[in-house]
This record gives C-alpha cells, structure tokens and sequence, in this order.
C-alpha cells in the first residue's frame, strides 16, 4: 500500500488535473489513497478534489493545513500518511509527495515501489517542466536554468557517483514508512521543506536514490502558493530579463503626453561640494529635454552653503524642519523625502541624492525612461556600479556594504521575489505618484528598503523594475556609522513581517568606549493618501515660488 500526499492551498485549478493522474497510475487505484492538505484554502480546491476523487475512484482524505506554508502542511499530511501504513500494519509501506500543479508520469508510483523493492529507501524523482509552460519563458530563464542544473549536478555527483540527476523536491519524493520515522519525519520549515529534509537524510546517513525513471511533470509557473521555491526561482529570473533595463535602452525615448508632471525632489545635508554638480551636470539637461518640470531640493538645515548653492543653481529650495511642523523636527532623509512628496505635484517624482561626486544626465533618465514606455512599471529602482575609493584606488564591487552584508540577505530571507534587484538601497528612485502616497516612508534610513518591499505587496513584482545608470561614487562612511544604518534597515524590514516585531524606540547599544546608547531614527511616517489634509496642503505649498 502507498499513500500519496499532496499540500495545496488555492489550486482549484489544478488539483483535478493532478488527481486524473494519479487515477492513470499503472498500479491501479486500490493500490494507493490519497491524502490532500488543504492549507488554508479559501477557494474551491477541496470541493473540486472530492469530485475528481469520486469521478476516478481514488480513496482521497482531506485534512485541514495549519495554514503556515509547505513544509508544515506536507510534515502534516506525511505524519498522517506514516499513522494510516501503520494502522494497515505496513510500516514499510512508500509514502510519496507531490504537488498539487503536477503531473506524475503513469509509472510514477510502480517505478517507486520497485526501487524500494530493490533496496531504496528514498527516491527522489526527475522533476520535468511542462513543455507548454515553458515555452512562454524567455530563453534566457531557461538557459539560466539549464546552468544551474549543470553546477547543482557536479555537486550531487561528488557524494553519488550513481545519480542520474540533481532533483530533490518535494513535487516528486518518496520514502519508506519505516525510513520516515527513523528519521523524525520531515522539518515543518514554512517553505524549502525539501532541502531541510535532504540534509536531515544525510545526518542520519540514509542514501538517496536519483533515477530517471520516476517522473513528475510540473507547472513552470511564476505565481506559485510557496514563499520559496521553483515558482519563485522562476519569478525573479522572468523579471531579470523583463524589468531590468539600461539607461542606454531610452536614448530615443521621448516624454508621453499622458505623463502630466514630472518632480525632482533631492534630499540634501552638508552637500555644498556637490550639489551644484548634480542639478548642473545630472537634472539640468534632463530638464531642457522636457522630461521634468519641477526640481525641489529639501535641505537638513545645512551649515554650509548647500541651500544657497541649490537656490542659485535654480532649484526650489525648502527647509525639512519647516514643511509639516506638526510633525516635529525632521528626524532624517526618509522624512525629508516624505514631507517634500506633500508638497509637490506632478504624477511621476524622482528621488535623488544630493552627494553624488560624479553626476551625469542618464543618472535621471534612466529612472524615468521605464514608467515613461512602460504604463504598467509603477517603481524604478536605479542601480549602479559602486568602486570603493580606498588609499588612492577604486576596488571593483566593493561599494555598498550594507546591501551585500544586511539588505540583500534579508531579503532573501524574507521577501525572495525581490532578490533580482541589483540594489536594494539604491536612494535614486522614481515613481507614479498615485502608488508613492500609498506607502509608509521610514524616517531614515529604512526608507529604500522599505518603499521597496511595500510596493511589491501593493503592484507585485512585473509592477517594479530596476534601471542600470553607470557607475557613481558617493561619500564612504566608516564601519561603525555603516552599523546604525543597518540597524535601521533591519528595523524596517523586521516591521514588515508577520507580527511586526521591530521597535519603534530605536536604541541602538554601542560597546565602544564611549559606552551608552545612540537613538538610531526608525519611526514611520503614515502614508499621504492616509491623511485627508494630506492633498490641501500641497495644494497650497505647491502654489507658493
């Protein structure tokens, strides 16, 4: 006897084509029942697996999933598998898994049990894209693929000379009862359970068969339920090849008559070296292009002549501390940002940095060009080639320290669709006005990361896109001020996670010698299209010279 599991949450319109193939298995149906884990389904996916399970006579048992991602639901229904063999009294019995977008080949099942037959104690299948599926991939996902496939098979051949390929996933596995209680079951790991479960094998020093002869086709599917995993693999490789651009691919571009204004807002503090350079060499063309029409510069109160030199290179100039003062004192450059987003108009804004050392104009068109050709891209991010200048030479890719060592791992943690972007922290980006006053802005350092994962959930990922401008070189902070910006980068992701755990007091320990506490900015402003005042007031700032 076999029990096969499947986890499913929301797959109305799949589960019945992966149950009809399962009743095609060659063993026959009295060979095998089915346990369905529904995982928090809120669509017809229980009421349509019951109906193909009596239209094809398969035994099917449905449990409810505790709605907390693959791994516990497919842990749950593989507990569950393992009691019913040992209620049938064959404790040897295979337990399989799948998924509920595939379609196992009609031997799936037979070819299983003849290698446990054989000796085997785990059978880790060949894992197929639809052919159908695939072809609506760009070329370059599937090549990408394809390599990956090559490095991940040297890998698995250096422990099993014998595999016949690299697959180990849960849409095609099986093991024995017996197998599966020794090793204390599968690891309930919200996704990615399969990996979990191949290195708790290897602990416990089971071997693993990889035959080409037990077979599942799957969906190459973009939208999958599972927060990892081959959907989203195949979601960020679609968007790399989609929404990645170079300001190069906008050289012709002219400004749409659909686009009704276009603001430059640049927050600055102690810039006087360089923000002359930035409106003059980078926004000033760009301007006479026709492709912006207001250029806001939102000082820190500076104590050199960054106001003055901003004011005289034509750009509006206000003082953070004097927009919204209701709101107190401004507490850093996401606050900036936000209280100057009040007080402008136009329906695309573009923000940017006011330190840049070596502006130049593709720095501005690149943001702009993608939601100029593109009326679904909604947010750009720019990224750019960042040397580290150190005792008199550039280092190649060793700029931006907090992306590679907290950003981009956080991100990978915890929102994997957005680990395509070269540059998470970028402080250049633009966006459609309608969607910015949705978001919440950090008040400091947070504000990228944050606009950024908070844009994902509002217009999903073929919603954003990222422009690649050349190569800049901004100031260098030492290590330990690189810390506290962290800290707040940290800070805004953790609030955007189930249960929103960071602190809003923002006390960040120091163990150097001048001991104490720093107070690291982490607030959030709420979004503008939360506040009803939010529209008069930039009404009426807007209108002032």
């Amino acid at each position: 006897m076999s029990i096969v599991v499947i986890p499913a949450r929301d797959e109305q319109d799949r589960i019945a084509t992966c149950l009809e193939a399962l009743a095609g298995q060659s063993v026959g149906p009295d060979a095998f029942e089915v346990i369905l884990v529904a995982d928090a389904c809120v669509d017809a996916t229980e009421a349509r697996a019951r109906a193909a399970a009596e239209r094809h006579s398969i035994t099917l048992s449905i449990l409810t999933g505790p709605g907390e991602g693959t791994g516990p639901a497919r842990r749950l229904g593989m507990d569950a598998a393992a009691q019913r063999l040992r209620e049938l009294g064959t404790e040897n019995g295979l337990i399989a898994t799948t998924d509920a977008d595939t379609r196992p080949a009609p031997d799936w099942l037979e070819r299983q049990l003849a290698h446990i037959e054989d000796g085997a104690q785990v059978v880790a299948g060949l894992i197929q894209l639809r052919a159908a599926d695939a072809a609506e991939l760009p070329d370059a996902v599937l090549n990408h693929r394809a390599q990956d496939a090559a490095r991940r098979m040297e890998e698995v051949l250096v422990q099993d000379p014998e595999a016949d390929h690299h697959h180990f996933a849960g849409a095609s596995l099986g093991i024995t009862a017996a197998t599966y209680a020794a090793v204390g079951g599968l690891e309930a790991t919200p996704a990615l359970e399969d990996e979990h479960f191949a290195g708790r094998l290897a602990e416990h020093g089971v071997p693993v068969l990889r035959p080409h002869d037990v077979v599942v086709e799957t969906a190459a599917r973009t939208d999958g339920r599972a927060s990892r995993g081959l959907a989203v693999d195949l979601a960020v490789s679609s968007w790399r090849e989609r929404r990645r651009y170079r300001v190069e691919d906008f050289d012709e571009l002219q400004r749409p008559a659909w686009i009704s204004g276009v603001t430059v807002i640049i927050p600055t503090r102690e810039c006087a070296s360089t923000i002359a350079g930035v409106l003059e060499r980078a926004v000033a063309p760009v301007l006479a292009r026709g492709w912006v029409d207001h250029v806001v510069v939102v000082d820190a109160n500076s104590g050199d002549d960054t106001a003055a030199i901003a004011a005289a290179a034509g750009a509006r100039v206000i003082q953070q501390d004097a927009v919204l003062p209701d709101f107190g004192p401004a507490q850093g450059k996401g606050d900036a940002m936000w209280r100057a987003l009040c007080l402008t108009q136009g329906d695309v804004v573009a923000f940017m940095d006011g330190d840049t050392a070596d502006p130049v104009p593709e720095h501005l068109l690149g943001l702009l060009g993608p939601l100029f050709r593109h009326p679904e891209v909604q947010f750009v991010k720019g990224s750019f080639d960042r040397p580290l200048q150190a005792d008199g030479a550039l280092l190649a890719h060793e700029g931006g320290r907090v992306t590679e060592l907290t950003a981009r791992p956080l991100l990978n943690l915890h929102f994997p669709l957005l680990a395509g972007f070269s540059q998470p922290l970028a402080g250049e980006f633009a966006a459609r006005r309608e969607l910015l006053e949705q978001l919440a802005f950090p008040v400091g350092y947070g504000v990228e990361i944050a606009t950024l994962v908070d844009a994902l959930a509002i217009c999903g990922l073929d919603g954003l896109a990222e422009c690649h401008l050349g190569t800049r070189q901004n100031r260098h902070q030492a290590l330990r001020s690189l810390s506290e910006m962290s800290f707040a980068v940290l800070a805004a992701v953790e609030r955007r996670l189930a249960g929103g755990r960071s602190t809003t007091a923002g006390q960040y320990l120091r163990p150097w010698e001048d001991g104490g506490y720093v107070r690291v900015p982490v607030a959030e402003r709420p979004p503008l299209a939360s506040l009803q005042w939010a529209c008069s007031v930039r009404d009426s700032a807007s209108a002032a010279p």
